[in-house]
Order: structure tokens, then C-alpha cells, then sequence
């Protein structure tokens, strides 16, 4: 309620980019909250590594790894800080962030705005080990090699990570979407694999919801074997069904509209994989019962960022929360038992 009625009419009433800053810093500012307690119906291994909640922060939130401690207080299973690119950059002119009350969304066209590399190492040294924090990886805007960027970023924060997010499905970098085809992505996740070493963290591989059914399955076929995990998905260039004013804002488009395409793209990609490879579902999830449907149709992870904006920072522990009570509801003994219980 406090969210709703005095933090949520402060925030909208600034632009879009400057009340998520307002957010970081007051997070920054704020005391750590204690590890949350989740039922133990909710725990999920994925990758090796145990997750006690399923229900995670997707990148873009935290971009430089500055309030990932906060946020796993506020009650998420892991955080995905990100995306870092090796080099500083200022990410595209503003304005660049757009909030779509009416449909309950977000448009950005962010351009991977961060502090590089060597900000976010600093920040992730000798954390604790006491929560799980993935890092997202980006190219430069610029880079004459982005394979090579990535490379970078896999030796960079190997050390550091619980697991590497490779992120190739950002519509706000020209070009970056080109390696999730073919040669180009078997070219990139050899170099990730051999930047990682044999005994480096997970790799997950982040894709784009606007791939159609062919292209997933060309997908699958390339990274059989090579990542540990793969999320689905980021972002989409789709603007069907909007009605808010700034519908037509360049970027890509988050939140609740992205439900739909998000559903079909990993039921796509369950379909593609044969259930072999885990899924992270992304996109339009602002529930329980939405997060629900996803584990249903083959995701064993979920992660929120856009639905926070509306529904306020409490979304997280309320998900999962909600999540342990539909699952027990069914008779699932554990989150494991319910991952593609649609197909």
C-alpha cells in the first residue's frame, strides 16, 4: 500500500530513467535486509547450482552491480546484474526509457549503458557467497570484434559469477541479434568455452522472444551440449495491442504486452531442446499464476524486472509466496515436478 500510494506517485511523476536511478541510490542507501526464508517446495537445481527460490531479477536492473545484495533482500531466489560491457559507454541519447501506463509496460533503448568491466569487477570482489548473482554479458557498440567482447567478459568475471549470462538478444545494439545465427553463434560459444576453462561457472544464453519456430530450432541445434542454460527471452521489436502514448517509441518493449510472445517463443524453445537443456523464462511475468504457467510449459527458473515498476518492490517474495502455495495446491512435492508439466 505504501508503495502504491506515496513511493509509485513520486516515481512516475519523473521521467522514466531518473526515477530508476532515484530507486538504485535509495536502495544503496537503505539497510540490508536478511537472507529471505523460502518454502522448501520452491527449491530448484539448475546448472548445478541451487536455487532456494526460482523467482529471479533479470538484467537491467542492476546494470552495474551496485545493489545486487539489496535486492536479494527484498526476497529474490537470484540476481542478474548486467549488462556490462568491457569498455565504459554512455548507452544511447536520452530520452531512452519509456513507461507504458495504460498497457502496463516498458520501452527502452538503453544501448547497454554502463561503467564497463573493471567498475562492476571491483563492486563483485570478495562478495559472499551467500546469495546466487549471475552476470549478463554485452559487447561495445564499437567493438570491431564483438566475439572477442564477450571472450573478455567470460575471463573477466569467471572468478566472481555464480554463472555467465551471454547476451545476444538486445535489440538496442545494431547488428548484436546477427550472432544468435548459424556460424556466428557457434564461433561465439566456442570462444566462450575456451575464455571459461574447465572449471569455470555455468554459461546461460540469453535469446530473443522475436525468433521464430525455425530459428529456435536452429538455435538448438548449435548449442546442444555447449551452454549450461538458456533464458528466454529479452526484449521484442512487437508492438501489437498498445494503446499508450508512447507506443511507438523505438526500442524494445517489456512488460505485460511481452506475455504472450514470451509463452510462445519457450514453448518454442522447450519443443526445440526436448526438455534437455533448462530454460529461464523472461518477459510479461507480474504473478504468481503467470510465473506458474511458465514452469508449467518447461521453464525451471523465472525472472521479473519491468513488473516491478507497477507493482512495486514487494512483487518478488509475494511470487513466490503465491508460487509455493500453487504448487503444493497440485500436489507437487517440489518445483522440479512441475517444469514442463504442460507439454
Amino acid at each position: 500500500m505504501i508503495f502504491k500510494t506515496i513511493v509509485r506517485p513520486i516515481l512516475f511523476n519523473c521521467d522514466a530513467e531518473t526515477a530508476h536511478r532515484l530507486t538504485i541510490h535509495g536502495l544503496s542507501s537503505a539497510p540490508v535486509l536478511g537472507a529471505p526464508v523460502f518454502d522448501p517446495v520452491l527449491k530448484v537445481t539448475v546448472a548445478d547450482i541451487d536455487f532456494a527460490s526460482p523467482v529471479g531479477l533479470a538484467a537491467g536492473f542492476d546494470k552495474d552491480a551496485e545493489v545486487w545484495r539489496e535486492m536479494l533482500g527484498l526476497g529474490f531466489g537470484f540476481v542478474e546484474v548486467g549488462s556490462i560491457t568491457p569498455r565504459p559507454q554512455d548507452g544511447n541519447p536520452k530520452p531512452r526509457l519509456f513507461r507504458l501506463v495504460e498497457d502496463r509496460g516498458v520501452i527502452n533503448r538503453m544501448g547497454f549503458n554502463n561503467r564497463g568491466h573493471d567498475a562492476a569487477v571491483r563492486r563483485l570482489t570478495g562478495r559472499a557467497r551467500n546469495g546466487i548473482v549471475g552476470v549478463n554479458l554485452g559487447a561495445n557498440k564499437d567493438a570491431s570484434d564483438r566475439i572477442a567482447d564477450y571472450a573478455q567478459g567470460v575471463r573477466a568475471f569467471a572468478p566472481l559469477a555464480d554463472y555467465l549470462a551471454i547476451n545476444i538478444s538486445s535489440p538496442n545494439t545494431p547488428g548484436l541479434r546477427g550472432l544468435q545465427q548459424g556460424d556466428a553463434l557457434a564461433d561465439l560459444l566456442a570462444a566462450v568455452a575456451d575464455a571459461r576453462g574447465l572449471s569455470g561457472p555455468p554459461v546461460f544464453l540469453k535469446l530473443a522472444p522475436d525468433l521464430s519456430a525455425a530459428e529456435i530450432d536452429d538455435i538448438a541445434k548449435v548449442v546442444s551440449g555447449k551452454v549450461d542454460a538458456l533464458i528466454m527471452g529479452n526484449t521484442t521489436l512487437s508492438r501489437e495491442g498498445l494503446t499508450s502514448r508512447h507506443r511507438d517509441e523505438a526500442g524494445g518493449l517489456s512488460g505485460k504486452p511481452l506475455a504472450a510472445k514470451a509463452r510462445t517463443a519457450l514453448v518454442d524453445l522447450r519443443k526445440a531442446t526436448g526438455g534437455a537443456i533448462p530454460i529461464v523464462a523472461a518477459g510479461g511475468i507480474d504473478s504468481a499464476e503467470e510465473a506458474y504457467a511458465r514452469i508449467r510449459m518447461g521453464a525451471s527458473l523465472v525472472q521479473i524486472y519491468s513488473a516491478m515498476v507497477y507493482h512495486g518492490p514487494g512483487l518478488p517474495r509475494r511470487i513466490a509466496t503465491e508460487l509455493a502455495a500453487l504448487l503444493r495446491r497440485d500436489g507437487f512435492s517440489s518445483l522440479g515436478d512441475a517444469v514442463g508439466a504442460d507439454d
